[in-house]
């Protein structure tokens, strides 16, 4: 479980990214940031690890206190806190298999981790995860030859490799087509849930995060303004953290991109039968 309480955190510059943010998530629930550019989504997440550091507030994970943690045992806190990025964060040339074995470099002595002579369990740990992405047959790929959807699985069994308790996710999507943005967003929801974790995913798409989050937290200038189950985003709630815009153009162009998936799967199935 992530408990924050009035999180807030002020620049040098005397711009206050967040306000007095307190909230929950329990075990296995994933939520969905959303909020205009400015709003403090990004601020949040990194507040929550630590590489932003919180001007006041707590943050903990399963009732132990990230905050006022020296260095020591801020370290090994965090491996306790799974990151998976935008743009992947995947080093380009080692393979599939030495990207996603990078997530154990927090378990692993200075000498495992330079020569990367990983051990028979954290080996055979990083081929299930592949095989749970649906990667197994790329584990000896370069990572700068996949595609983007597959950049991000990778990044999925990176953070998993960590065996975390918390998921933090920024923008998963974000450089992904429709197809492929749904096709990961169902893959991260399904993983929370064999794994009982919490999650937090900052995402800029509405209507897809109404599509898979079980909870949407709204933030604009660094306060909370929504907090409540998907269908409760009613078009009110939008225009108090965006501003006004035409969301039923937006829900309508979502809604046709899910039927012309869902059509082209149809299509496929009957030319497999």
């Amino acid at each position: 479980m992530l408990e924050l309480k009035s999180l807030t955190k002020t620049y040098k510059t005397g711009d206050k990214a967040l306000s007095d943010v307190s909230l929950t998530v329990p075990e296995g629930q994933v939520v969905g940031l959303i909020g205009p550019s400015g709003a403090g989504k990004s601020t949040l997440i990194r507040c929550v690890n630590r590489l932003v550091e919180p001007t006041s507030g707590s943050v903990a994970i399963s009732g132990k206190l990230i905050t006022g943690q020296g260095q020591r045992e801020l370290r090994a806190m965090r491996r306790r806190i799974g990151m998976i990025f935008q743009e992947y964060a995947l080093v380009e040339r080692l393979t599939v298999m030495e990207n996603v074995l990078s997530g154990r470099l927090g378990y692993v002595g200075f000498w495992t981790s330079f020569t990367r002579r990983y051990s028979a369990d954290d080996i055979g740990l990083a081929y299930r995860l592949l095989d749970r992405v649906g990667l197994m047959h790329q584990a000896d790929k370069r990572a700068d030859a996949l595609s983007g959807g597959q950049r991000q699985r990778v990044g999925i069994a990176r953070a998993l490799a960590q065996e975390p308790e918390l998921l933090l996710v920024d923008e998963p999507t974000a450089s992904l087509d429709p197809k492929t943005s749904r096709q990961i967003m169902r893959l991260l929801i399904e993983i929370c849930a064999e794994r009982n974790l919490p999650a937090i995913v900052n995402i800029h798409d509405v209507p897809l995060a109404q599509q898979f989050m079980q909870r949407i937290i709204g933030l604009r200038a660094g306060e909370v303004v929504f907090d409540g189950a998907p269908d409760a985003l009613s078009e009110t709630a939008l225009t108090e953290i965006y501003g006004a815009e035409d969301w039923n153009a937006m829900r309508k162009g979502a809604q046709e991109d899910e039927s012309a998936e869902a059509e082209e799967a149809a299509v496929l199935a009957r030319l497999g039968a």
